[in-house]
C-alpha cells in the first residue's frame, strides 16, 4: 500500500468512528486502513479479527471493548474512554464490525463526543446488511421480485418499554414482495418468525440465515418460515448472523452453478 496521504493520518485529539465492515480484512476500505495505521489507540468491538490490527505502530494501544456473553463492556465507560484519550492528546480509532451508525451505537457516540466538545470523524463501513446477502448470493432488491427491502434489528434494547417494531407493517412488505433483512436475529430467530407468520406472510416464504459472512467459517443456512427455525438449531447457527426473507432468497438457486465461493483472508 502506498504512503499515507497527510489528509487520512489520524490526528491527536480527534477520534474516529471507523466502520469495519463484515470481517474480512480486505473489505476494510483504504481510509480506514490509513487511519488505523496511524491511530495512538484503537478502541475495538467483539466482531473486529484481530489480523485488522496488525498494522499498527509498536507504540500503538489496543484496548477490547466487546460486548460478550461473559461480559459487556458498559458503553458509558467506552464513552467516557473516548473522551479521556482524546482530551489526553491521543489520535483514537473506534473500531466497530460492519458499519458504526447501523445499529453499531456509534450515533451515541458521536452524540456524547459532541457533549464534551470532542472532534471526531465518521468513516462508513461495508455493513453486513449488504455483506451478508451479497456474498451469499442473494440480492437485496431485483427488478421483477424485489423493489424495496427492509432492516430491522432482532435485537432492541431492554431499556424500551414495548418494542418500536411495526410487524403489521414489515409482514405487509414483505408478502408484497419485499425483502426483510435482521440483524443480531439469532435468539429472536423464532419470535420474529411467528411474528411475520401472525401478520399474514405465508409459512413457505424463502429465508436465508447468513453466519458470520465473509468470515472463514462463514456458514449460510436456507429454508422457509416453516422450516429454518428448525434447520437453524441443526446447523447449530450462532450469533453473528444476518436473516434474509424473501423472494429474493430463492434467486441463489438460479445462480449457484456459477458462483464462486467468496474467498476470505
Amino acid at each position: 500500500m502506498p504512503s499515507v496521504p497527510e489528509r487520512c493520518r489520524a490526528s491527536s485529539g480527534q477520534v474516529y468512528l471507523i466502520g469495519a465492515g463484515p470481517g474480512d480484512p480486505d473489505l476494510l476500505t483504504v481510509r480506514a486502513r490509513w487511519l488505523i495505521e496511524t491511530a495512538d489507540v484503537v478502541l475495538h468491538d467483539a466482531l473486529v479479527r484481530k489480523v485488522m490490527l496488525e498494522s499498527l505502530p509498536d507504540s500503538a494501544e489496543i484496548v477490547d471493548v466487546g460486548k460478550r456473553v461473559e461480559y459487556k463492556t458498559p458503553q458509558s465507560e467506552i464513552n467516557d474512554l473516548l473522551v479521556e484519550r482524546a482530551r489526553a492528546g491521543d489520535a483514537v480509532v473506534r473500531l466497530k464490525g460492519g458499519d458504526s451508525f447501523v445499529f453499531g451505537r456509534g450515533g451515541e457516540e458521536a452524540q456524547y463526543l459532541t457533549a464534551h466538545d470532542v472532534p471526531f470523524q465518521i468513516v462508513p463501513g461495508v455493513s453486513s446488511v449488504l455483506a451478508a446477502p451479497g456474498v451469499a448470493g442473494i440480492p437485496l432488491t431485483h427488478r421483477d421480485v424485489s423493489s424495496r427491502f427492509t432492516v430491522i434489528t432482532g435485537h432492541e434494547t431492554p431499556e424500551k418499554d414495548e418494542s418500536a417494531l411495526e410487524w403489521d407493517a414489515i409482514a405487509a412488505a414483505v408478502e408484497s414482495g419485499g425483502t426483510l433483512v435482521v440483524l443480531m436475529g439469532v435468539r429472536t430467530l423464532e419470535r420474529n418468525v411467528e411474528a411475520l407468520c401472525a401478520h399474514g406472510v405465508d409459512a413457505d416464504k424463502p429465508v436465508a440465515l447468513v453466519q458470520k459472512a465473509t468470515w472463514t467459517d462463514q456458514q449460510v443456512v436456507r429454508g422457509t418460515l416453516e422450516t429454518i427455525v428448525d434447520r437453524a438449531e441443526t446447523e447449530s447457527v450462532s450469533p453473528p448472523a444476518t436473516a434474509i426473507v424473501g423472494d429474493v432468497a430463492a434467486i441463489r438457486d438460479e445462480i449457484e452453478a456459477e458462483l464462486v465461493a467468496f474467498d476470505p483472508a
